[in-house]
């Protein structure tokens, strides 16, 4: 079973002005509602994958039960304490000519919710992944990562850490099976000048995250393509397949979930990484969190791309993803003919 955990969830409201004058009112042209947070992003992919995780974390207030409604009715299953107090934040995202976002704080977390939270975690059982991911709340203890791969610790359950600067090299001392920086947060943490911006630029400083602990490591370098360099030292380079960029939040957490999608299903380092990346670059593509239909395309479009043959369990995946695609559009004609036409039989 794939766990993830987000500390500091969100509602994404995303809003598409026609004009952003400061001091004057604005008006969108659309607006758009989607649960945020990169545990709940990665959860949200798995689950478009049909791999089955549990959503874990925190919330609260009536946007916290929102939260909770909305993943409920996705199909994902959750287990999040409920603050007394407080609401689950809601960012708001103004998709103009330019990003802009304005992302609250969250509630304060008293440490008995925090109590509550390791023991719910006492479920977990050797062979399970445990996802932490994004940073942790000013109420929160900086070494919460760390509390937590610590109580956990001996029972053979793997850890995924994908957290910024400071946080990432502390929680790499309990050896995590995968971390993923994106190359700008590497250069940041190892001060480099200049800061590397393609898969071979980022090795020497995947082979340090590697030595101080992580076992394997993934550098996703935006549209120059991703490194993986894994436990065993070999090193995977992977190009991006060309699409129009939508939105690239929640990139990096679809990248984690097609990798750990594949992994935990046997599938070889370097190909996860491949499929990885077409998640990465279909969600970039996307309004959200992308569709099956869309990583299918992507996935399809980056093996031609490098001239490879597409393994067979991929392939095959795809070609019955289609087939009940097709099959569930015709069902619904029928029952639109059925509606419309009651009288035929």
């Amino acid at each position: 079973m794939i766990y993830t955990m987000t500390l500091n969830p969100a509602l994404d409201y995303v809003m598409h002005p026609l004009t952003l004058d400061m001091g004057y009112t604005n008006r969108s042209s659309s607006e758009e509602l989607y649960c945020g947070g990169n545990g709940i992003n990665i959860s949200t992919l798995l689950n478009e994958l049909d791999v089955v995780n549990v959503a874990m974390g925190i919330v609260a207030g009536f946007t916290g039960e929102y939260l909770i409604n909305e993943l409920q009715d996705a199909g994902i299953a959750s287990n999040f304490v409920k603050l007394d107090r407080g609401y689950t934040r809601i960012n708001v995202k103004l998709n103009g000519i330019v990003m802009t976002m304005v992302n609250g704080m969250g509630p304060k977390i008293p440490q008995k919710k925090v109590d509550e939270l390791l023991d719910r975690m006492e479920v977990l059982q050797s062979g399970d992944t445990l996802v932490l991911t994004g940073s942790i709340p000013n109420s929160l203890p900086e070494d919460m990562y760390n509390q937590i791969m610590a109580r956990l610790a001996g029972r053979g359950i793997q850890f995924v850490v994908d957290a910024p600067g400071q946080l990432l090299m502390e929680s790499i001392k309990a050896h995590p099976f995968l971390i993923k920086p994106n190359n700008h947060e590497v250069g940041r943490i190892f001060k480099a000048d200049p800061m590397p911006e393609t898969p071979e630029d980022c090795l020497p400083y995947a082979k340090k995250l590697q030595e101080g602990g992580a076992r394997n490591v993934i550098v996703s370098c935006g549209g120059n393509g991703s490194l993986l360099l894994d436990e065993y030292g070999t090193e995977h380079m992977v190009p991006t397949a060309r699409v129009r960029l939508v939105n690239a939040t929640g990139a990096g957490d679809s990248m984690v979930a097609g990798f750990l999608a594949k992994v935990t299903r046997g599938m070889d380092y370097e190909n996860a990484l491949i499929y990885a990346s077409a998640c990465g670059t279909a969600t970039a593509a996307s309004k959200g969190i992308a569709k099956r239909s869309t990583i299918d395309r992507v996935v399809t479009a980056l093996y031609k791309k490098m001239g490879r043959e597409m393994p067979a369990s991929i392939a095959d995946d795809i070609k019955n993803e289609k087939a009940r695609a097709e099959a569930q559009a015709l069902a619904a004609e029928g029952n639109d003919g059925e509606k419309q036409s009651p009288e035929v039989e």
